[in-house]
């Protein structure tokens, strides 16, 4: 099957930041945002948005985000992706807004419906993905967690039907023991730290689940 319909409007967000996640030790990749409404959304910072803000997005901060929200029938899945982010003004009214129109800078994904006007579009429906999690057993990540994070992966899979494509693997010392829990995701190799069972499943759809 390679039609897919799409609904497609715009949409503004404002909310806290909650926690960073880095890929490769030190590069900030995600935010997890808390909307008013305390729904969660895991953003995807572009480039542009990482070197403009990788010095003033931390946790606590409040940000606007606004761009195009996408919703897939087929799947239910929503895609947000925001064309500017800035600070609010009750947390800094001198910061300069980040506003690039013709370049998506961030992708947020949430579970909600919308209603909205229908567009339309060609999209390619993959195969079912298949992975591999790996999960430092080391005595160091499972006090920090690394138990509470299995836990997490085996239900974000297990609901969504992934326990059949997706396997959790317990491995030896990832090196960052101090920075744990640590997993790896193949087979791409992305590895998260100081990961905490309410990010997995936000991780799960950004890996797994097919779009």
């Amino acid at each position: 099957m390679y039609n897919s319909c799409k609904q497609v409007s715009e949409f503004s967000l404002e909310g806290e930041i909650l926690s960073q996640i880095f890929e490769d030790g030190d590069k900030l990749k995600y935010l997890r945002i808390s909307g008013d409404r305390g729904i969660e959304y895991l953003v995807k910072l572009c480039k542009e948005l990482r070197t403009s803000l990788s010095l003033v997005l931390t946790p606590g901060l409040r940000v606007k985000v606004a761009g195009e929200k996408q919703h897939n029938l087929k799947n239910g899945k929503i895609k947000l992706k925001a064309y500017s982010l800035k600070l609010s003004d009750s947390e800094n009214p001198a910061q300069p807004q980040v506003d690039t129109k013709n370049t998506p800078v961030a992708t947020l994904t949430c579970d909600r419906e919308i209603h909205s006007r229908t567009a339309s579009q060609t999209v390619v429906n993959p195969a079912k993905i298949k992975g591999k999690i790996l999960v430092c057993q080391k005595s160091d990540c499972q006090k920090r967690g690394g138990a509470a994070v299995c836990k997490a992966l085996e239900n974000a899979l297990n609901s969504r039907g992934l326990a059949g494509q997706v396997t959790i693997q317990g491995t030896g010392c990832l090196k960052q023991c101090k920075s744990g829990p640590n997993i790896v995701l193949m087979p791409d190799k992305t590895r998260y730290s100081r990961i905490k069972p309410a990010e997995i499943p936000a991780i799960i759809d950004q890996h797994f689940v097919v779009k």
